[in-house]
């Protein structure tokens, strides 16, 4: 009985250690911006990977190119809400959410965010609060 409640203990040790990490890792506060912007641009490769997918862009700003990239849920994630492979390279996508307060080319796209094909309208992903205002600060 003493072994059951040793090895229950370290059980409970392990899962209370690894809860921080876990749950650190979803904290975005202070890094984007609360509003959402636009951004229209031509992609360059989409990554449908684990924890965060990443959709990599070319944007043209004031006659020079920037690449962005653009976090998104999981892979997993995405092609249960109906995520297509539409999004190929050389494809012209319009990117709606918050980017980094540093200013750097990176988006946020899993929350009040959307991702559309230009030139047909078609939306592949849009989230639940998409067009919402942003969160009051309190």
């Amino acid at each position: 009985m003493k072994q059951i409640s040793y090895v229950a203990l370290c059980v409970g040790a392990a899962v209370f250690l690894a809860a921080g990490p876990v749950r650190a890792h979803h904290g975005d506060a202070g890094r984007y911006i609360e509003e959402t912007v636009n951004l229209t641009g031509v992609v360059v490769e989409t990554q449908l990977i684990n924890p965060h997918s990443i959709l990599v862009i070319d944007v043209t700003e004031g006659g020079k190119t920037v690449r962005w990239q653009a976090e998104m849920g999981g892979a997993q994630q995405l092609i249960k809400a109906g995520w297509v492979n539409d999004v190929k390279p050389g494809v012209k996508v319009t990117l709606t959410g918050r980017r980094l307060k540093s200013g750097a080319p990176y988006m946020n796209l899993t929350e009040r965010a959307r991702v559309m094909l230009t030139d047909s309208g078609k939306v592949l992903m849009q989230n639940a609060n998409y067009g919402q205002a942003a969160p009051s600060a309190q």
